[in-house]
């Protein structure tokens, strides 16, 4: 069965063999029947996403020789297959797709599975790795195709960080705080606006005794919302700062917090409260 990749460089794989589609458009358009997960793509879309708002004359004729392109090394690797997973239909085509063929699929759907589970942090943790070494690089590889690959590109980044995000949670819960701190150091730097993991980074520090750090913090946010985006941190995060001066109790707690104002409500990480 033949396995396709996004999660990373592009790629399709075959008893061992790996083949990486090379040229802007033949990328632009796996790509595209790809994040369709099985759906007809019209060829309306696979225009906008090969060529964008300058398609070449005969544009059509130009998706068909691509297609076949695409179908032909496909073919080369679907020999025990029985069939190409390439079906043209009325108006356009569609890549069908079956369980576990597409590493995009199966990190969603194991994150929508991940939303609604309850189980330990231990074993919740080693589902979030499972899903996380899914994963090995920014999606597609870097940028490709048009609005419809950006949407399903920013959609499955999104995921990523929620999952990192419940397996920090994890590991606070565990007392991980040495493995947590340098990972939330390394996200950060992707992702230096992100609250949450700010929040996740002050009280991995705060539970290692390092409060200091922890304060910095949330200093360093500060600066750099007033520097580059004129922004202050929210009230949430201001109350991340204000426990850890006061030594608040509630940053001992085995859930990450959500301190607002005067509130101080634990928020348990399968939202159901203690």
């Amino acid at each position: 069965m033949l396995k396709f990749q996004i999660l990373g460089a592009t790629a399709i794989q075959s008893s061992g063999c790996t083949i990486r589609p090379k040229g802007t458009l033949q990328r632009a358009l796996l790509a595209t029947l790809l994040v369709s997960e099985g759906h007809l793509v019209s060829v309306e879309t696979l225009v906008d996403e090969i060529w964008g708002s300058e398609p070449p004359e005969g544009v059509e004729n130009a998706v068909h020789a691509h297609i076949s392109r695409l179908r032909r090394k496909l073919a080369s690797l679907e020999k025990a297959a029985g069939g190409s997973q390439l079906v043209t239909h009325p108006g356009g085509y569609r890549l069908v797709l079956d369980d576990g063929q597409l590493d995009a699929l199966v990190f969603t759907q194991g994150y929508e599975r991940l939303k609604s589970a309850s189980a330990s942090p231990g074993k919740t943790a080693a589902e979030c790795q499972r899903l996380l070494a899914l994963w090995s690089g920014g999606v597609f590889g870097g940028p490709v195709g048009g609005p419809v690959c950006q949407a399903a590109a920013a959609r499955y980044e999104e995921a990523r960080l929620a999952v990192q995000e419940r397996l920090f949670d994890c590991q606070l819960d565990d007392g991980q705080y040495d493995r947590a701190i340098p990972e939330l150091r390394k996200l950060l730097i992707t992702h230096p606006y992100q609250e949450r993991l700010h929040q996740q980074l002050m009280v991995a520090l705060y539970r290692a005794g390092r409060q200091t750090e922890a304060l910095q913090v949330y200093r360093d946010l500060r600066r750099r919302l007033s520097e580059e985006l004129g922004l202050t941190p929210s009230p949430a995060m201001q109350g991340y700062e204000r426990a850890v001066l006061e030594q608040d109790p509630v940053l001992n707690w085995s859930s990450v917090v959500e301190l607002t104002g005067s509130q101080r409500a634990l928020v348990p990480p399968h939202g159901t409260r203690r």
